[in-house]
């Protein structure tokens, strides 16, 4: 079993940036893909990056590509998500996600283990 637990969110201008943080518990952290996810109000969750086990390849999806810069550290069991030039529709609970399996895929319901979430959120 792991358990995750998100924080770094907050309040932040739009153009500014925030560091998000995923602590996992668990022995083999090492081999879990992780990935980030973000849930905006009546919206769909919707897949932010993720990270193979395998060699540390992340996966980012198109409206974050070049703004977001996430890394994981097996030594101290934490995936980060670096958040840069904010904008306000980037404002939702950002969630970290973990899987036995070595590929990345953009399905939330093929992570089996979830954080609690992180309230980002970016004013005009």
């Amino acid at each position: 079993q792991v358990q995750l637990v998100e924080s770094g969110g907050g309040l932040v201008q739009a153009g500014g940036s925030l560091r998000l943080s995923c602590a996992a518990s668990g022995r083999t952290f090492s081999r879990y893909t992780m990935g980030w996810f973000r849930q905006a109000p009546g919206k769909e969750r919707e897949f932010v990056v993720g990270i193979s086990w395998i060699g540390g390849t992340t996966y980012y999806a198109d409206s974050v590509k070049g703004r977001f810069s996430a890394s994981k550290d097996n030594a101290k069991n934490t995936v980060y998500l670096q958040l840069n030039s904010l904008q306000p529709e980037d404002t939702a609970v950002y969630y970290c996600a973990g899987r036995t399996k070595a590929t990345v895929t953009r399905d939330p319901y093929e992570y089996d283990y979830w954080g609690q979430g992180t309230q980002v959120t970016v004013s005009s």
